[in-house]
C-alpha cells in the first residue's frame, strides 16, 4: 500500500480548490473569531479569558471509524463558560464538505463518544460547506420502547451566505473574507480569469483593513489555498501584488513571505494528497470486507462492528483474507471465547 501511496503522490497533479488545510490553519489561528462568526451565540458564553485547548489527538483516537464523506477539518477544544456552572466544557466542530447521508449521525456518535470519555458537557457544531443549499441536517436521534435519544446542533450553512457577499467583503473578521473566498472560489471553479479577478480582489481588501502583518500572511496563504491559478495568472498576481505593496508602503507578502507561502502550500498539499490515498484505501477495505463478511454471514454483530470501525489497515488485510478461507466469525478475528 506504502508503494500506491508513494506512485500517486508523484503522479498527482496539483489539486485545484483544496479546502482542508486552509480551513484546518483558519480555525487554529482564529477560533474565537470563527465562533464569533458563525455562532456568535455559543461565543457570547464563553470566557475567553480563560484561554482554550485544541485536544486534535485526543479526537482522532475518538474516531476511529473509516472516513465518512469528504470533510474539510473536525476540531475538539476545551473552553471555559462565562456563567460559572462548568469549569470547563468541550466543543466538538465539523466543517463538512459535501453532502453525506450519515452525517447527522456521525455527530451523534461523536457527541456521545467524546462525553462518555470527558464525562464532561459537550457542544457539537457544524458548518457545512457543501454546495447543496437544501441540504440542513440539524438533529439526529431515535426513538424506541418510551426512550428517546435525540442531538439538536446549531449548523452554520455557507450557501446561506450567497446573497450577503457585500457584506461579507466589508465585515472585520477574517472569517467573513474566508467565507467570500470560499463562495468566489465555487462561482469561478470554471473560469481562470474570473477567479484571478476575484482573487486579485480579496488580496487588495487584505491590505485595506490595516490588520497586522502576521494576519495578512495567514490570510493570504488561505486565499492561495483555495484560489489556485494556472502558473501564467500566479505570476502575474504576484506583481499585482508587489504594485499593491509599494503603493501601501506594507511590504508583507513579497519576497521571503512568498517563498515561505510556496512552502507551506506545497507541505500540505503533499500531506494532503498522502493522508487522502491512505484513508481512501483504508476506507475501501473496510467497506470491500464489510460487504464480504455481510454476504457470507447476513447482519453482522456488534463485537465485529466495533472490531471493523477501529481496525487499522493491516487488520483489514489480514481479516480479508481470512475471509476467504474460515468457516466462521470467531476463525476470521481469531476469537476462541464466545461473544
Amino acid at each position: 500500500m506504502i508503494k500506491q501511496v508513494d506512485e500517486l503522490r508523484v503522479n498527482t497533479e496539483i489539486v485545484t480548490d483544496d479546502y482542508d488545510s486552509p480551513w484546518k490553519e483558519a480555525v487554529e489561528h482564529y477560533f474565537p473569531e470563527f465562533m464569533a462568526f458563525y455562532f456568535p451565540d455559543a461565543y457570547a458564553e464563553i470566557d475567553w479569558s480563560k484561554g482554550y485547548d485544541f485536544l486534535d489527538q485526543e479526537l482522532r483516537a475518538l474516531s476511529q471509524d473509516a472516513e465518512l464523506g469528504k470533510r474539510f477539518v473536525d476540531k475538539l477544544v476545551k473552553v471555559t463558560l462565562l456563567n460559572g456552572d462548568e469549569k470547563w466544557i468541550y466543543i466538538h466542530i465539523e466543517v463538512q464538505g459535501t453532502r453525506q447521508s450519515e452525517f447527522g449521525e456521525r455527530m451523534f456518535v461523536y457527541n456521545y463518544r467524546i462525553f462518555d470519555h470527558y464525562r464532561r458537557p459537550v457542544a457539537s457544531m457544524a458548518v457545512l460547506a457543501d454546495e447543496h443549499p437544501d441540504w440542513k441536517p440539524t438533529s439526529y436521534g431515535f426513538s424506541v420502547l418510551g426512550c428517546t435519544h435525540t442531538l439538536e446542533f446549531p449548523v452554520a450553512k455557507l450557501t446561506d451566505y450567497h446573497d450577503q457577499l457585500d457584506e461579507l467583503l466589508t465585515a472585520d473578521n477574517p472569517f467573513a473574507l474566508i467565507t467570500a473566498a470560499h463562495i468566489l472560489t465555487q462561482r469561478t471553479r470554471k473560469n481562470d480569469q474570473e477567479r484571478y479577478e476575484a482573487k486579485r480582489r480579496l488580496v487588495r481588501l487584505l491590505y485595506q483593513r490595516h490588520w497586522d502583518k502576521q494576519r495578512v500572511i495567514d490570510l493570504f496563504t488561505v486565499l492561495d489555498w483555495l484560489m489556485r491559478l494556472p502558473e501564467r495568472l500566479e505570476q502575474q498576481l504576484w506583481h499585482e501584488i508587489t504594485d499593491i505593496e509599494e503603493q501601501t508602503k506594507m511590504r508583507y507578502v513579497t519576497t521571503v513571505e512568498r517563498f515561505e507561502i510556496e512552502k507551506r502550500f506545497q507541505q500540505g498539499l503533499e500531506q494532503g494528497v498522502v493522508q487522502g490515498v491512505v484513508q481512501g484505501v483504508v476506507q475501501g477495505e473496510y467497506k470491500l470486507l464489510k460487504k464480504q463478511l455481510e454476504r457470507r454471514f447476513g447482519t453482522l454483530p456488534a463485537w465485529v462492528s466495533d472490531k471493523l470501525s477501529s481496525a487499522g489497515e493491516q487488520d483489514l488485510e489480514r481479516w480479508g483474507e481470512a475471509v476467504l478461507t474460515e468457516p466462521t466469525l470467531d476463525a476470521i478475528f481469531n476469537e476462541n471465547t464466545p461473544h
